[in-house]
């Protein structure tokens, strides 16, 4: 195995998923230390031992020690990180993510990267509609989709270890898709569907919905609670695949409107049946 309980880990960016990953991690017997930009994150993490050590500065010690450190930064913060202080990288370190992007990501940091240190994407597809350390829960991983995105610059050491942290962290399904690919199906499994529940919360300013919704249309729109500046930045960066699943939701759409304006039931119905049939494959695993 070549994740043991010696390994340092260390954790850039403590928040909701970062903490999580920490909480896990560390409750396994891991010495996990992080980097977050707020003490008050540090000083949750420590008193309610998420974490064994922190620091609110890229500390060079705390960086140098670290055998795994996993970034879970917005995309643009990681590459600059990266420019700043990859120079404080062991040799040998093992860099890992959970952006939700990748295509515009990762072939920039193995590009500027060390030749003596590699970074190995992952996207954990797992998370809550609420933020911040205080909010960590490593259950969120269990039985939960990981998907490695390595590239022809990566060991196959560094792809085992990727999936040994998946494995510690009981995440459930482990695929291997490469960044192109990758940018291409969370554009539809995420990207889009958190565009379905925006503009499902902009289609009415009726305060008093809350009086009358069912659980359909909470479960619809549990994603709405949205971190604007992450998912803008996300939606920017896989703007070319998600205008295409946008493109073939609308057509769908209109397709399914025509067909109740002309009243073809047999029509509708057939789509209820495809959409039955697939969704059903969802409750086999």
């Amino acid at each position: 195995m070549l994740v043991n309980r010696s390994c340092n880990i260390l954790i850039v960016g403590l928040g909701l998923i970062g903490g999580s990953y920490a909480k896990g991690l560390k409750k396994i017997g891991f010495n996990v230390s992080a980097i977050a930009r707020r003490q008050e994150t540090i000083d949750y993490a420590l008193e309610h031992e998420i974490i064994d050590e922190g620091s609110i500065k890229p500390n060079p010690e705390l960086i140098g020690k670290a055998d795994i450190v996993v970034f879970a930064l917005y995309p643009h913060v990681f590459k600059e990180w990266i420019g700043s202080y990859q120079q404080f990288f062991k040799p040998g370190a093992v860099l890992t993510d959970v952006t939700g992007v990748k295509s515009c990501v990762v072939y920039d940091i193995q590009n500027m990267l060390r030749d003596d240190v590699e970074f190995i994407a992952a996207h954990p597809m797992a998370g809550k509609e609420v933020y911040g350390v205080e909010n960590a829960d490593e259950k969120i991983f269990y039985g939960a989709n990981y998907i490695i995105v390595p590239t022809d610059k990566n060991t196959p050491e560094a792809i085992e270890l990727c999936r040994e942290i998946a494995l510690l962290l009981q995440f459930g399904s482990i695929s291997t898709l490469s960044p192109e690919e990758h940018d291409q199906m969370i554009g539809f499994v995420s990207q889009l569907t958190h565009c379905i529940a925006i503009t499902l919360m902009n289609c009415s300013d009726n305060e008093k919905l809350v009086d009358y919704v069912g659980d359909s249309f909470r479960d619809l729109t549990r994603i709405a609670r949205i971190n604007e500046n992450m998912w803008c930045e996300l939606f920017l960066l896989n703007k070319e695949s998600l205008l295409k699943e946008m493109d073939k939701f609308l057509d769908e759409f209109k397709s399914l409107r025509d067909e109740l304006a002309a009243e073809d039931a047999d029509g509708m119905k057939e789509k209820m049946k495809i959409s039955t049939a697939r969704r059903a494959l969802f409750d086999k695993k």
